[in-house]
């Protein structure tokens, strides 16, 4: 695959074209390869060894986020969140309790929470065999917790306290939370401009892998506000 890149690369640089077409080529190459993955993953591992945690949780937090989509994405991938008003894509993150991704799926925003957490429940599945427990919230029903039996992974919904009013952060679901917080503070991702779902899984990928350099670094980011 490098050798084939570079041989692109040359190829289109000695033509006149420019950088950015050698960027594209690499992001869809290293996303079919699943490199981008591979890259996100073994520095994920770094962080929580520094937390003193092993290379895998043995606990998830399960959530989604409906997005809107951008107007050249087509619409055979894309829906409406019936319950959020929101046309365009659902994003499904499964992190740690350290708020780092170890799954995401994107899927059209119509796709019902059960299927998304279904698919989640797959990739973590697939991905890891340390997960023991995954937290949801009510949004997602039965057939999570059914799926979760088959996979060996044990679903727990996490109930809001019906006394509480407006928005209450809950003990380790919490995290989730901040995961999409952080990932809408880059740009590429406020909305999804992606053509294919898998595209847009990449860039969710990435974001956190920059996220996970800053604190393997100790590097800050600097805020739009600084002069």
């Amino acid at each position: 695959t490098t050798q084939r890149g570079c041989e692109w690369t040359t190829a289109r640089w000695s033509s006149g074209s420019s950088s950015p077409g050698a960027v594209k080529y690499y992001f869809y190459t290293w996303r079919d390869d699943g490199i981008d993955q591979t890259i996100h993953d073994l520095l994920r591992w770094q962080v929580r060894e520094m937390a003193r945690r092993k290379a895998d949780p043995s606990l998830v937090v399960l959530d989604t986020q409906s997005v809107h989509a951008a107007a050249g994405v087509t619409a055979e991938s894309t829906g409406r969140d019936a319950a959020k008003k929101v046309p365009g894509r659902k994003r499904g993150l499964a992190v740690d309790v350290l708020g780092l991704v170890i799954a995401v799926v994107v899927a059209a925003a119509s796709a019902h929470e059960n299927a998304v957490g279904i698919a989640l429940l797959n990739k973590v599945a697939d991905d890891t065999d340390t997960v023991q427990k995954a937290l949801v919230d009510q949004g997602f029903k039965n057939a999570v917790v059914a799926h979760g039996e088959k996979v060996g992974i044990e679903v727990e919904v996490v109930e809001r306290n019906p006394a509480q009013s407006g928005f209450v952060p809950q003990a380790k679901r919490w995290v989730v939370e901040r995961a999409y917080g952080i990932l809408m503070l880059h740009r590429r991702l406020v909305r999804d401009y992606e053509h294919l779902p898998r595209s847009s899984e990449s860039r969710v990928d990435w974001a956190m892998t920059a996220v996970i350099l800053r604190r393997l670094t100790a590097a800050t980011a600097p805020a739009w506000r600084t002069a």
